[in-house]
Protein backbone atom coordinates (compact mmCIF):
# COMPACT_ATOMS: atom_id res chain seq x y z
CA UNK A 1 0.00 0.00 0.00
CA UNK A 2 3.24 2.27 0.85
CA UNK A 3 4.38 1.36 -2.50
CA UNK A 4 1.33 2.60 -4.39
CA UNK A 5 0.87 5.70 -1.84
CA UNK A 6 4.49 6.83 -3.10
CA UNK A 7 4.22 5.86 -6.72
CA UNK A 8 0.87 7.83 -6.81
CA UNK A 9 2.38 11.28 -5.17
CA UNK A 10 5.33 11.18 -7.20
CA UNK A 11 3.18 10.58 -10.67
CA UNK A 12 1.44 13.71 -9.59
CA UNK A 13 4.46 15.65 -8.72
CA UNK A 14 5.95 15.12 -12.20
CA UNK A 15 3.04 15.30 -13.70
CA UNK A 16 2.99 18.94 -11.99
CA UNK A 17 6.78 20.17 -12.73
CA UNK A 18 6.44 18.62 -16.17
CA UNK A 19 3.38 21.16 -16.65
CA UNK A 20 4.89 23.77 -15.57
CA UNK A 21 7.95 23.10 -17.77
CA UNK A 22 6.36 22.55 -21.28
CA UNK A 23 4.11 25.35 -20.51
CA UNK A 24 6.83 27.86 -19.98
CA UNK A 25 8.19 25.99 -22.84
CA UNK A 26 5.23 26.55 -25.43
CA UNK A 27 4.86 30.34 -24.11
CA UNK A 28 8.52 30.83 -24.54
CA UNK A 29 8.59 29.59 -28.03
CA UNK A 30 5.47 31.31 -28.80
CA UNK A 31 6.99 34.66 -28.25
CA UNK A 32 10.07 34.17 -29.84
CA UNK A 33 8.48 32.77 -33.20
CA UNK A 34 5.52 34.94 -32.47
CA UNK A 35 2.65 32.46 -32.56
CA UNK A 36 -0.13 31.48 -30.66
CA UNK A 37 0.86 28.96 -27.67
CA UNK A 38 -0.40 25.43 -27.88
CA UNK A 39 -0.84 24.56 -24.28
CA UNK A 40 -2.58 21.43 -25.23
CA UNK A 41 0.15 20.26 -27.22
CA UNK A 42 2.47 20.78 -23.22
CA UNK A 43 -0.23 18.64 -21.87
CA UNK A 44 -1.11 15.72 -24.34
CA UNK A 45 2.39 15.02 -25.49
CA UNK A 46 5.07 16.40 -23.08
CA UNK A 47 3.52 16.68 -19.54
CA UNK A 48 0.78 13.39 -19.24
CA UNK A 49 3.42 11.47 -21.03
CA UNK A 50 6.43 12.20 -19.16
CA UNK A 51 4.05 11.42 -15.78
CA UNK A 52 3.21 8.30 -16.75
CA UNK A 53 6.90 7.60 -17.69
CA UNK A 54 8.15 8.46 -14.46
CA UNK A 55 4.91 6.84 -12.27
CA UNK A 56 5.91 3.64 -14.41
CA UNK A 57 9.70 3.65 -12.97
CA UNK A 58 8.78 4.83 -9.34
CA UNK A 59 6.13 2.05 -9.07
CA UNK A 60 8.90 -0.69 -10.03
CA UNK A 61 11.63 0.85 -7.74
CA UNK A 62 9.16 1.11 -4.62
CA UNK A 63 8.02 -2.67 -5.18
CA UNK A 64 11.70 -3.98 -5.22
CA UNK A 65 12.41 -1.55 -2.39
CA UNK A 66 9.15 -2.64 -0.42
CA UNK A 67 10.09 -7.12 -1.49
CA UNK A 68 13.76 -6.36 -0.08
CA UNK A 69 12.24 -4.59 3.16
CA UNK A 70 9.91 -7.28 3.59
CA UNK A 71 12.65 -10.08 3.12
CA UNK A 72 15.18 -8.22 5.18
CA UNK A 73 12.36 -8.46 8.44
CA UNK A 74 11.70 -11.99 7.77
CA UNK A 75 15.23 -12.70 8.22
CA UNK A 76 15.90 -10.53 10.82
CA UNK A 77 12.82 -12.04 12.76
CA UNK A 78 14.14 -15.40 12.34
CA UNK A 79 17.51 -14.23 13.31
CA UNK A 80 15.67 -12.64 16.60
CA UNK A 81 13.62 -15.99 17.24
CA UNK A 82 17.05 -18.24 16.71
CA UNK A 83 18.65 -16.88 19.78
CA UNK A 84 15.76 -16.48 21.87
CA UNK A 85 15.43 -12.78 22.34
CA UNK A 86 11.99 -12.04 22.59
Amino acid sequence: MRALAVTFLLTLLSFAVALLLSILGSVVYSQVEHVAPNLQYAYRHIAFPFAIGVGSIVLVVMLVVETRNYQQRKVLAEIERATGNN
